[in-house]
C-alpha cells in the first residue's frame, strides 16, 4: 500500500506551506505500510516557538484555503515545541529544533519511503545545523 494522491497533494501543499515561513529540514515519509491509521508524515523544524507557531498557522491556512482541508486534532500549541496537526490522510509535525534533535523521529521512520516535496522544501535540508553552528558562533563571541 502506498500513500494516497490526496495525501500527496496535501503533504506538498503542507511542505510549501512550511519552506515559505523558513522551516528547516523538511522531510516527509510515506508510513502507510506501517501505520494504518495515516499515510504520511510530515517532519520540520524552526529555531524558536515563535517561528514554530507560524509555521503551523500557514500551513493550516494553506490546506484550508487551497485543499478544503483542516485537522480533526492540533496538539501542543500552547508551547510551541512539537505541534501536531492531524488531518487523518497524513499528520504534520512542526518542531522546535531541540525537540527534534532529540526525539530524531527521522530514526523511527527511516525504513518507509520518503516522499519527494517541492523545491522550495527540499532546500531546507541542514538548514537546522547551519542555523545552530551560527547561533554557536554567535554565542562564542565569534560573529557579531
Amino acid at each position: 500500500m502506498t500513500a494516497t494522491d490526496r495525501s500527496i497533494e496535501l503533504i506538498n501543499a503542507a511542505a510549501q506551506a512550511a519552506a515559505d515561513k523558513l522551516a528547516h529540514d523538511i522531510i516527509a515519509y510515506d508510513v502507510s505500510d506501517v501505520l494504518s491509521i495515516t499515510d504520511a508524515f510530515l517532519l520540520a523544524s524552526a529555531p524558536s516557538d515563535r517561528q514554530v507557531k507560524a509555521i503551523v498557522d500557514e500551513i493550516e491556512e494553506r490546506l484550508s484555503k487551497d485543499l478544503g482541508a483542516k485537522p480533526v486534532r492540533r496538539e501542543g500549541d500552547r508551547e510551541a515545541r512539537w505541534v501536531l496537526l492531524d488531518y487523518v490522510d497524513i499528520v504534520v509535525h512542526i518542531q522546535h529544533s531541540e525537540e527534534r534533535v532529540f526525539y530524531a523521529l527521522e530514526r523511527l521512520w527511516k525504513d518507509c519511503p520518503e516522499i519527494g516535496l517541492p523545491e522550495d522544501a527540499k532546500a531546507t535540508r541542514g538548514k537546522a545545523a547551519a542555523h545552530a553552528e551560527a547561533a554557536a558562533g554567535r554565542q562564542d563571541g565569534e560573529l557579531l
